[in-house]
């Protein structure tokens, strides 16, 4: 059985961390060059929430399909920083046909399947450098 103390502070870090994955997704966004209207077809969510995120209303939940694809969309980043290093480029990346995806990653993000694709190749040419 789990004291009251330790579901305390389960809760506690249960809500920091989502704060944390809360801001770094809108960060990401951001920098990134993402709409709102881009950034809750990605994390599933309705636009109304998104606004609600980024006024510090809504935090992403780690129960919910929400918090998986704000991981995602933060370790696309993080594997596009790494590569391109500054925001022009990134946006540029973003916005370019490439012949390996398939299409535009800014189009293919839109969905589940394109946003893991995006992130797996991200990968492999991060793992190439």
């Amino acid at each position: 059985m789990i004291s009251a103390p330790e579901q305390h502070r389960a809760r506690l870090n249960a809500q920091r961390n989502s704060g944390v994955l809360t801001k770094a997704v809108t960060r990401a966004a951001e920098q990134l060059g993402l709409s709102r209207s881009l950034l809750a077809r990605v994390l599933g969510l309705s636009p109304a929430t998104v606004t609600r995120l980024y006024a510090g209303d809504y935090q992403l939940e780690s129960s919910r399909k929400e918090w998986e694809f704000g991981l995602l969309l933060v370790r696309l980043f993080r594997s596009l920083d790494a590569i391109v290093a500054d925001e022009p480029s990134a946006r540029t990346w973003l916005a370019s046909e490439n012949r390996g995806l398939g299409g535009r990653p800014i189009d293919l993000i839109s969905q589940t399947e394109g946003l893991v694709r995006v992130v797996h190749y991200l990968d492999a040419s991060r793992a190439a450098v």
